[in-house]
């Protein structure tokens, strides 16, 4: 029997049992504004299967179990042998295998399939974050591979595979497969050509032999890996397979599993190599050219997992506020709360509009459409993964001290909020990017301004900022040290634009008023008190 002093009152129910796609109205209105109509029954049937999947107690129970059961490594066998295996909760296993049958590896060959992958994406991982690494880059290893059409044609199958099969085997002998990606090292970090790992030539057309070391191999049970290493020509990138065609090991010596801040359900590796057999994929010298789409479309990932956290921690916030009552009322009708979840709703909205409308770029696949992504996604991954730690952590506070404890799912939110703003290059190299795309491409940035262009004259914000950003983009002095600046404005304009374009007035509004128009302060809850943020909040309520 409890106890009469201890009856529980105004606590907010959990946050489930909710389809979480159809729940986040502009991730619905991004599908559709991107689907073509005769496909638009079907994908939103699609998303909203995974979304109730995504929102049950089943899945939320997943994640926990595989954040609280982290991956183990085991390096040797009971008699000695080097076996270099990872061991996984269950719960991993069930996240992974509905990722993979939910087509989240799959969008190169179907129709709309990187929309229609990105919002899946989006949807599931709000679920479990760590688990989207190696569907990430098992996702983005076929434009790679398509650079040798022997190797494509034998691995694009099964990467792009609805079936999930745990364990290492010859890949021949499995329905579908996971890919990794090595290319950091001790020395090098981003710096890539830095790289000291050899490669020597076998008397086979196109095998190699590799030897040296990878710092940063995440998803070390994957069945093959893209790693790049030095062959006589240069810097080349390679298929590192982990099990080889007659069902022996590879040589690929897990050393340890990466202590991490937040991402504990992935496994993240130092691996050696000492021995190792490969495939060239493209030519030799042409590394970094060759594996340079792989990086895009994970960098794409990146800001589409940024929109995730984001979605779910403003999610979790605004369902809190709805049920919670402090002074008088609920805690969404107050003014300064009602500020604060407005805002985090505008950043989340824009980062979900940006997301999907790259994904969309790629679906196009015109030159036109290339040249913008060109500049687009350094850009959008410079700025909106660095806006995700803040927002999470915004979002958490909303919660109070009920956002401070485990049980709550925020703490994890956090933790993982930074991973994107570092994996597959920080911020200062995604400015670099840019900078060199500027110099480099002249028709990325005329298909930047044209995209831009499309919304001029709607706000005069907006206007100005365009304005604003033609006079940064003239003037070359110093253009190194300020490219931060640069590339956060870039992306904030291309927000803008497409909001004024496709996002209610409310938003829209909002949007310019703070993130372009200078009437906002140094924290979140800081716009305008003249703005309707009541339907700014209402909008971004999952509904359960």
């Amino acid at each position: 029997m409890a106890p009469t002093t201890h009856t529980v009152t105004n606590q907010a129910p959990p946050l489930v049992g909710y389809d979480v796609f159809t729940a986040d109205r502009a991730l619905t209105e991004a599908v559709g504004r991107h689907i073509a109509p005769e496909l638009a029954d079907e994908v939103r049937e699609e998303l909203a299967v995974l979304g109730r999947s995504a929102g049950s107690a089943q899945a939320q129970e997943w994640g926990v179990l595989a954040n609280e059961n982290p991956p183990k490594l085991r390096t040797h066998d009971r008699y000695g042998n080097r076996v270099d295996e990872v061991e996984f909760h269950p719960s991993w296993h069930r996240l992974l295998g509905k990722a993979v049958s939910a087509g989240l590896t799959d969008a190169w060959g179907r129709p709309a399939g990187h929309v229609r992958r990105a919002a899946g994406f989006l949807v599931w991982t709000q679920a479990e974050g760590g688990h989207g690494c190696p569907v990430s880059m098992t996702h983005a290893a076929v434009p790679a591979l398509r650079t040798d059409p022997e190797l494509a044609a034998e691995w694009e199958p099964r990467l792009t595979s609805h079936v999930y099969e745990e364990g290492l085997r010859p890949a021949a002998e499995k329905g579908g497969v996971l890919f990794g990606m090595g290319m950091t090292e001790k020395q090098g970090g981003s710096d890539v050509r830095a790289n000291t790992t050899s490669a020597a030539p076998l008397s086979a057309d196109g095998e190699y032999v590799l030897t040296g070391h990878k710092w940063f191999c995440s998803a070390p049970m994957s069945d093959g890996f893209l790693v790049l290493a030095q062959a006589p020509g240069g810097l080349t990138c390679f298929l590192v397979p982990r099990v080889l065609a007659d069902g022996t090991r590879n040589a690929f010596a897990i050393q340890r599993l990466k202590d991490k801040l937040g991402n504990k359900s992935n496994a993240s590796s130092e691996v050696e190599f000492d021995g190792t057999w490969a495939r060239r994929v493209g030519e030799e010298g042409r590394g970094v050219r060759t594996i340079i789409e792989m990086v895009a479309a994970t960098r794409l990932d990146c800001v589409i997992g940024s929109a995730a956290i984001m979605r779910q921690a403003v999610a979790q916030a605004v369902h809190h506020a709805s049920y919670r009552s402090a002074f008088g009322g609920l805690l969404i009708d107050k003014p300064l709360m009602r500020n604060v979840l407005a805002d985090l709703a505008l950043e989340s909205e824009a980062a979900t509009t940006l997301a999907l409308r790259l994904a969309a770029a790629y679906d196009a696949d015109t030159e036109e459409e290339r040249a913008f992504l060109r500049l687009a996604v350094p850009a959008a991954k410079y700025w909106v993964t660095k806006r995700c730690t803040p927002v999470a952590g915004e979002a958490l506070e909303c919660l109070g001290g009920n956002g401070y404890v485990e049980e709550s799912g925020m703490p994890r939110l956090l933790r993982e909020a930074p991973l994107n703003s570092i994996w597959e290059g920080s911020g200062n190299v995604q400015a670099l990017d840019v900078l060199r795309a500027l110099q480099r491409e002249p028709q990325a940035i005329n298909a930047f301004l044209q995209e831009v262009g499309k919304a001029r004259g709607a706000d005069h914000r907006l206007d100005g900022a365009i304005k604003d950003l033609l006079t940064e983009l003239a003037d070359l002095d110093g253009i190194e040290a300020r490219a931060r600046r640069l590339v956060e404005r870039m992306a904030l304009v291309l927000q803008g634009s497409l909001l004024v374009r496709w996002a209610p007035p409310e938003v829209a509004d909002a949007f310019c008023a703070s993130r372009l128009g200078g009437d906002w302060g140094a924290a979140f809850g800081t716009l305008p008190h003249t703005l309707d943020l009541a339907s700014v909040v209402e909008r971004a309520r999952a509904e359960v």
